[in-house]
């Protein structure tokens, strides 16, 4: 039986039919990872044991002729910054090197309840920072579509786990587009929800007014199944909102408008142009108007993104002090040593930097001269995204400037951030944002961006939907990575 590439639905309906076991299918994608994971190198930590015993338990339930949901018995990977119970939680840096967490994140919590059975942990940049998955402590993770390329990041080896099917979805995080660009890159689809949806209680924190939880699939439909079962207040995450979203996936598009952002296009390369208009002519034929929007301050986005980010980035990493949990220096005598000794051990080089630069931010007499200035830009971004709005139900544009970089073209650190150009503003805003794949440039995928206000995810996910009825880019039945 051919189990490549299911949706959620048709492996649902295949354990339902009994025509495979929920064992049967956890082993098709362990199997998947053994055999193609030493080339793309997505994973951390596979869940071997872990994994067969929960299937095991929804074959007990289906034997039983009890019903289950949609989600019992979905075999699914997680980005290694969500802590999980008993099993290794790295956040890709050797400061955590072997933690092993005493409890698990809600969202994985949620999943376990709903009957998901998680297969393995995946890599990413150390931290979740970075654009590539090069910046991971322990390796880099290679793109299906073409190995000598990166898979984009941070969430690289959840968007190449879904890529090379090791897996039916994936979570990953989005602080400034860490599952939409490499969604782009790998060729799926990466949503990121409006700030607070989804509770981010048990995920390692990178900069806690900008993260958020992502989901990545092949197809918006899964991303809105795993959506609904995880978003929802929780009273360990504050900042969780309880919005009822809709779980029926809007299909009458006829006569809505959807504004393209002017700044967006205008940046994008000719290849990728062409593309996106392609893409807006299939949002035409399902009787969507389309008309131009401009947003001026969106250039203004990345740099009050990493004078932000960095800042808060330095205040969340002090936690790591070598005292209280993960590594802790052999060679320091006296606790200065022990702080300084451990992080120099324990964090990367990109970590240092935004440590660093965070930390000058936030100093004496820099303060109003980068912070404050940074925070109104993004009450103003806020306010000019809210005008751009007016009048459409969505905005959309590319996800990134362009398709995957290759490991071999040699780019500074702010060559780097700029590949999140086209996606930090919606975590500046708050909004929620999704990444669908839109075809091909020189053989490798690239994404197209749908942004709604705040609680409207069922909007970018509906529309997204809604697009890829029309296309075929989202299939890899049709054409898949050939590894």
């Amino acid at each position: 039986m051919d189990l490549a590439y299911l949706s959620i639905g048709e492996a649902h309906k295949l354990l339902v039919d009994k025509k495979v076991s929920a064992t049967q299918l956890t082993q098709y994608y362990l199997d998947r990872i053994a055999k193609y994971d030493g080339k793309v190198r997505a994973c951390l930590t596979v869940c071997t044991a872990e994994a067969l015993a929960a299937a095991k338990q929804v074959d007990a339930k289906i034997a039983a002729g009890q019903d289950i949901g949609m989600l019992e018995g979905i075999p699914y990977t997680a980005k290694d910054m969500f802590l999980t119970k008993g099993v290794r939680t790295t956040a890709a840096s050797k400061i955590l090197d072997n933690f092993i967490p005493p409890f698990s994140a809600t969202v994985n919590e949620k999943l376990d309840a709903a009957g998901a059975v998680m297969i393995a942990k995946t890599n990413h940049d150390e931290f979740g920072h970075g654009t590539s998955t090069k910046n991971s402590a322990y390796h880099p993770t290679h793109n299906p579509w073409n190995l000598d390329h990166v898979p984009g990041g941070s969430s690289g080896g959840s968007a190449a786990a879904v890529a090379a099917d090791f897996g039916v979805f994936s979570l990953g995080t989005d602080t400034g587009g860490s599952s939409r660009q490499p969604a782009s890159d790998c060729g799926v689809t990466g949503f990121k929800p409006t700030y607070g949806l989804i509770s981010r209680y048990g995920v390692v924190a990178m900069a806690s007014s900008f993260d958020t939880v992502g989901v990545l699939a092949r197809t918006a439909e899964d991303v809105s199944i795993v959506v609904q079962a995880v978003r929802g207040r929780d009273h360990r995450d504050a900042t969780t909102i309880d919005v009822r979203t809709n779980s029926d996936l809007e299909k009458d598009w006829q006569g809505k408008s959807v504004g393209v952002v002017k700044e967006y296009v205008d940046q994008l390369e000719e290849k990728s142009k062409q593309l996106l208009e392609q893409a807006l002519e299939d949002l035409r034929s399902i009787g969507i108007m389309i008309k131009e929007v401009s947003i001026p301050t969106i250039a203004d986005a990345l740099p009050a993104y990493y004078v932000l980010v960095p800042s808060e980035i330095s205040s969340n990493l002090s936690r790591y002090d070598g005292i209280r949990f993960g590594h802790s220096s052999e060679q320091a005598y006296t606790l200065r040593e022990t702080y300084d000794k451990t992080r120099d051990e324990g964090f990367g080089d990109e970590v240092k930097r935004r440590v660093l630069t965070g930390t000058y931010t936030l100093s004496a007499g820099y303060y109003d001269a980068y912070y404050n200035k940074a925070m109104q830009v993004r009450t103003q971004l806020r306010q000019d995204f809210a005008r751009a709005m007016e009048g459409v139900v969505a905005l959309v544009g590319p996800t990134a400037p362009s398709p995957a970089v290759r490991f071999t073209d040699k780019r500074d650190p702010i060559e780097e951030y700029m590949l999140d150009i086209m996606t930090v503003a919606a975590n500046l805003v708050g909004i929620p944002s999704v990444s669908a794949p839109m075809g091909f440039v020189d053989g490798m995928p690239v994404g197209i961006q749908i942004m709604a206000p705040q609680t409207k995810d069922d909007v970018v996910l509906s529309l997204a939907a809604a697009y890829q009825g029309k296309t075929a880019w989202h299939d890899l039945k049709q054409r898949s990575p050939q590894l």
